[in-house]
Parts: structure tokens; C-alpha cells; sequence
């Protein structure tokens, strides 16, 4: 039997929670949607002097890396363009205050908080 955390229902609400955390920029809040073990990917990690792997390991570093980012970027918001979902993970599509659109793949642990994510931008 699957996990109440992982049907339709709940992952579309995951969804919507991350939009409504990040528009909050309220850190902790964001945080609390993770794991203590998440690693997040992005190809901004770098750009703001982070490993250059690209990828962030546990929530110290990404506690780190999203202060920077929500110092950086005091306007940031996000409006939710629409949320795709599979039993263990959610795909966030939605569009930034300069009009970019991204979507974050999170994967959910057997607790229903995010153990892995991944910010994908268009290349242009």
C-alpha cells in the first residue's frame, strides 16, 4: 500500500506549499519542506560561489546557499504555473518575478519531505 505522502493529492500540495514557503521568504519555513539529509542541484550553486559541482549536500549547505540567494534577490516570487506528480516526486513548473520559467524536480523521502532537487532553466 502506498504511503499517504505519496499519492496525487498530497504531492499537489507539497507543490503549492513550496511556492507559498519561497514567496514567504521565510528560510525556515522553506527548510522544514526538506529533509536534514536533502541535496539540492542547480546551475546557480556555482554562480554564487558554492561547489562547483553544482550539487549541495544537507541542509546546513543549502541553509547557506538560499540565505545568499533570498539576500541577492529581495523580490523574489514565484507564481506557480502548474504541479506534475509521480508516487515518490513532484516537478514544480512556475515563473520568477523577471519572467523566467523553472521547474524543480523534488523527490520525497519515505517521510514526505524532500531528499533531492534539481532547478532546471531553459538554456537560451
Amino acid at each position: 500500500m502506498a504511503q499517504p505522502h505519496h499519492d496525487a493529492a498530497y504531492c499537489a500540495d507539497l507543490g503549492r506549499q513550496w511556492i507559498e514557503a519561497w514567496n514567504s521568504h521565510d528560510l525556515e519555513r522553506i527548510l522544514a519542506l526538506y529533509s536534514d539529509e536533502a541535496e539540492m542541484t542547480s546551475d546557480k550553486i556555482p554562480l554564487l560561489g558554492f561547489d562547483p559541482s553544482g550539487t549541495l549536500h544537507g541542509k546546513d549547505k543549502l541553509r547557506m546557499y538560499w540565505r545568499k540567494g533570498l539576500d541577492l534577490l529581495p523580490d523574489l516570487h514565484f507564481t506557480l504555473i502548474d504541479v506534475y506528480v509521480s508516487p515518490d516526486s513532484l516537478v514544480v513548473f512556475y515563473q520568477n518575478e523577471r519572467g523566467a520559467k523553472i521547474c524543480e524536480y523534488l523527490r520525497l523521502n519515505a517521510d514526505g519531505k524532500i531528499r533531492q532537487g534539481s532547478a532546471n532553466h531553459l538554456v537560451h
